[in-house]
């Protein structure tokens, strides 16, 4: 009787059980991490964990969600974008100073500060892929160029470092209420801008985990030589990464200038580190080629318990920065050691 060989299994179809699979996502330290912070301070603060305490938090954790998804995108495609925070402040005085100061109408002035946001992210993008200079370098230009544009153009049309009076403008009511506006839930007041950050996480996760675009950012984030070799165009997905950044800073710009129908010269300058921190709380390497879009609204979401955590207990808001660089540090361990056991999984 003869007896067929075993043909030995292929390790890269092997099963993978469901507690693995959930070890090795890059936002499970992230998850830990929320569940910690939020019953600190739940246990400690009723008004925290009340319908309006959720809010009230929730709040923050959304304009920093909607910049920290795009910024997690950057990451994982092995780039930075310091730009990214006083890009929000351009766009919004765009906005403010088209529509209080030419007689933009709020939808074209929003328009306008988009094309300029594309151009900017393109200019990066462009800038980065063409020269091979760090996108560190590049971005920190771009932030120094724009900050300096910012306060320059606001002096010199206002004699002052505020653009304002948006609300008298054309178009104001129906953009505030798409963009700025408010939903009762519950007979409790949410934000819109919520819901913004909900669709651009879950467009982002979509991209990342079910389309070829979401292959070829982690392909470049993670070799960049080896992703050129097998086709994957990588100049270009660097290009959209740096746009999608300056589209969501333009949305967060839009979204602040029609709430408060003001913007200050020097909004967002300082913000960019934040995106950054979030991110990495998040999952997302500094090396690239690992993290998620769900992992980096999580990180928004600490941020956001954090920041509203410590005034509901009274606590001195120095402590808040203690708490970020404490996290950041966790989180960088934590995404570390995910990562080694990921690997180590694989082989």
């Amino acid at each position: 009787m003869t007896v067929a060989p075993t043909v030995p299994s292929d390790e890269r179809i092997g099963k993978v059980g469901l507690a693995r699979r959930l070890l090795i996502r890059p936002e499970l330290g992230a998850v830990v991490g929320l569940i910690a912070v939020f019953v600190f301070f739940a246990a400690q603060s009723p008004v925290f964990r009340s319908p309006a305490g959720i809010a009230n938090w929730l709040d923050p954790a959304a304009t920093l969600g909607i910049m920290a998804v795009a910024i997690a995108l950057l990451m994982i495609g092995g780039e930075f974008d310091l730009s990214a925070g006083v890009l929000t402040g351009t766009t919004g005085l765009i906005l403010v100073t088209l529509a209080t100061r030419y007689g933009f109408d709020v939808w074209t002035a929003m328009l306008a500060g988009l094309v300029v946001a594309l151009l900017i992210g393109l200019a990066n993008g462009l800038i980065v892929t063409r020269t091979r200079l760090p996108s560190f370098i590049v971005t920190l230009g771009t932030f120094l160029m724009l900050q300096g544009i910012n306060l320059g153009v606001t002096k010199a049309l206002t004699g002052t470092v505020q653009v304002s009076g948006l609300r008298r403008a054309a178009g104001y009511e129906s953009a505030r209420t798409i963009f700025a506006g408010t939903i009762e839930i519950g007979g409790t007041s949410f934000r819109v801008a919520i819901l913004w950050w909900v669709l651009v996480t879950a467009a982002a996760t979509w991209v990342l985990m079910r389309s070829r675009a979401g292959n070829w950012i982690f392909a470049v984030g993670g070799n960049e030589q080896a992703a050129r070799a097998v086709g994957v165009p990588a100049a270009r997905t660097k290009i959209a990464l740096f746009m999608t950044t300056a589209v969501a800073a333009w949305l967060v710009g839009s979204i602040l200038a029609l709430r408060y129908t003001s913007v200050q010269a020097n909004i967002g300058i300082g913000q960019e580190f934040i995106y950054i921190i979030a991110a990495v709380i998040g999952g997302c390497l500094l090396t690239g080629g690992y993290g998620s879009a769900i992992g980096a609204a999580i990180g928004a979401v600490i941020f956001g318990m954090a920041d509203k955590g410590i005034v509901f207990l009274g606590w001195d808001a120095d402590w808040f920065k203690f708490f970020l660089g404490a996290m950041l540090l966790l989180a960088t361990l934590a995404n570390r050691l995910v990562r080694r056991y990921a690997e180590e999984v694989k082989h």
